[in-house]
């Protein structure tokens, strides 16, 4: 028994004196981590990501058919508008124009013909009215010849005209066995080779399978899916930041210059296409690279801002911590305004100078857990380490 009494007194003094020492160690260790408010900016922003477009993109998508000749272009080609692409072998239309050339050239010689009926008749007619000898019967018929002749010049004037017509058809058909291209840019993709059919080709209505496509890389953009839930903050001319997965450490800047009236609907998400347009194009950025853009939806300056790990709410209300004259913690309700993810605009509730408080520091609540353990291996001699 008297060993009995003496542990359970010893175990008491031990437990009475931790939590003492405790109690006493953390009421006077507690410390405050603070800031002193100042006025300051804050910016807030939008993220999205997406992909480098080209703007100014052409397909070269020939409207006429026949075969594939004289490929003159690879891809990655740099080329001038008009410069020559391919040519296209069409047999049957080589005859249409051999034709077309042949009844203009009758129809002119028509025209011809016919006028000279006109002149002879006016000339037969003058005859007659200067002898005597002629009846009037017979400068009646001659004059009805030339109302007959001129009628005829009308009538191969017309046909001259459709064959004209026809002609430049054929002509302007022909232009088009010559295949150019439609803008300055980079020759970005050719599904084409010589001696292709192009009806078999035509047959497809993708614009990314198109014979050749040509891109104007000075026209780059960056095309980015902003979340619904933002795309009401974002306004043509916000300033960019973008980035690149692809390019290590490079940062480059631009502008929205368009946003999409139409979401998409992906997995239940809508966004909304941004276009941004770059403030300089580096020349390692590329067509459909990926990229990250934070776009700056406003700029607050000369206004208070405290961190947002200083934020506490309490129901509806928002509130923080200010170290009073006696640098005990006060508490002052507030109201707030504009945030980003580290930072949050306070419109009312504390002043300049103020000292908020960041973090508490109870280095008593380690000694606690640090003396629960030491007291869970407490071992006193004669008693063994595990209870009956």
């Amino acid at each position: 028994m008297k060993k009995w009494s003496l542990v359970i007194l010893i175990i008491s003094i031990i437990i009475v004196s931790y939590w003492y020492m405790k109690s006493n160690k953390a009421e006077e260790a507690v410390q405050y981590k603070t800031i002193s408010i100042e006025k300051s900016s804050l910016t807030t922003s939008v993220s999205a990501s997406g992909n480098v477009v080209v703007d100014q993109l052409a397909t070269v998508d020939p409207t006429i058919t026949g075969t594939v000749a004289d490929l003159a272009v690879n891809v990655g080609d740099t080329v001038k508008k008009g410069a020559r692409l391919f040519t296209i072998i069409n047999d049957d239309l080589s005859v249409s124009n051999n034709k077309s050339v042949a009844s203009l050239q009758q129809a002119e010689n028509a025209v011809a013909s016919a006028k000279l009926q006109v002149k002879q008749a006016k000339e037969d007619y003058d005859q007659a009215k200067d002898n005597d000898q002629s009846s009037s019967d017979q400068r009646r018929i001659l004059k009805e010849k030339i109302e007959i002749a001129e009628r005829g010049v009308l009538a191969a004037e017309k046909s001259y005209a459709a064959s004209l017509a026809d002609y430049n058809n054929q002509l302007s058909d022909g232009a088009k066995r010559t295949v150019t291209a439609p803008i300055n840019g980079t020759v970005s993709a050719i599904n084409i080779k010589n001696g292709d059919d192009l009806s078999r080709l035509s047959s497809s209505s993708s614009s990314d399978s198109a014979p050749i496509i040509i891109g104007d890389l000075k026209t780059l953009k960056a095309q980015v899916a902003v979340n619904e839930v933002d795309i009401s903050n974002v306004e043509i001319g916000q300033k960019v930041t973008l980035t690149f997965s692809a390019v290590d450490g490079l940062s480059t800047t631009g502008k929205v210059e368009k946003i999409d009236a139409l979401g998409t609907l992906s997995q239940g998400v809508v966004t909304y296409n941004v276009t941004v347009g770059f403030d300089e194009i580096d020349s390692r950025i590329k067509p459909q690279m990926s990229v990250s853009a934070k776009i700056i939806t406003e700029v607050r300056q000369n206004i208070v801002v405290v961190p947002n790990g200083a934020l506490k709410t309490q129901g509806n209300a928002t509130y923080i911590e200010v170290l009073n004259a006696q640098s005990k913690p006060e508490k002052r309700t507030i109201e707030i305004g504009a945030a980003n993810n580290t930072e949050t605009e306070i419109v009312s509730g504390v002043n300049v100078g103020d000292n908020v408080i960041t973090q508490t520091v109870d280095p008593g609540a380690k000694a606690a857990s640090a003396g629960n353990s030491a007291s869970s291996a407490v071992r006193i001699p004669g008693l063994g380490g595990g209870g009956r």
